[in-house]
């Protein structure tokens, strides 16, 4: 398995790379057979304000999946143990949906879906101007094979973030699901064929549990 370490506003001495190796490579271990390749970003980002929060993000890519975690502190070391224990948490997660979902006969939309969910409200996020950093600050690039929504929804979980981008393999559109507020999580769809301009510019969303 190759371990790569990069490091942004800090230098990756031996000893940064030792204790990643150490660390990470003892997360994956059990499931080192799903992955070839481990990728780990160390950043500090400084505020004169409060002390410089150090991070350590894992991502591992795994048949189409991408399975990431990310912790910060104050304390680089820290950072490491602790995003150590989320990705194999993460992993563990991965591997038990995989099991289950091989060895269900219900299909996940089923359970997932209602097609009398109500539709949410957005249109306070869409008449707000948006705030966008003067440059681009990072840009990533990842594989999206057509998946369903229930497979979305797992993947959701995975990467340690609010929302997920996917390609729907019913619809062959872009959608993304995103955790509510309020509990449950939502689906954004693009409208199609309607003679409203207005409402076409509006994604069209929906509760899905």
């Amino acid at each position: 398995m190759k371990l790569v370490i990069q490091g942004k506003n800090i230098e990756i001495t031996d000893a940064i790379r030792s204790y990643v190796d150490q660390k990470i490579t003892k997360a994956v271990n059990h499931f080192k057979h799903l992955t070839n390749e481990v990728d780990v970003n160390l950043s500090v980002a400084k505020n004169g304000k409060t002390p410089p929060q150090q991070s350590a993000e894992v991502t591992l890519y795994i048949n189409g999946a991408v399975v990431r975690a990310e912790e910060r502190s104050e304390n680089l070391y820290a950072s490491i143990d602790l995003v150590a224990n989320k990705i194999t948490r993460q992993l563990r997660k991965y591997k038990e949906k995989r099991n289950g979902r091989n060895t269900s006969s219900v299909k996940p939309n089923d359970a997932l879906l209602s097609t009398d969910s109500p539709t949410a409200d957005v249109s306070a996020l869409l008449n707000k101007a948006p705030t966008l950093p003067d440059a681009v600050l990072r840009t990533k690039y990842f594989s999206m094979p057509p998946m369903t929504v229930a497979e979305a929804l797992e993947q959701l979980e995975l990467v340690d973030h609010d929302f997920y981008m996917f390609s729907n393999a019913e619809t062959g559109e872009i959608n993304v699901v995103y955790e509510r507020n309020h509990g449950g999580y939502g689906l954004l769809q693009p409208r199609q064929h309607h003679n409203d301009q207005q409402a076409a510019a509006e994604p069209h969303t929906a509760d899905v549990a």
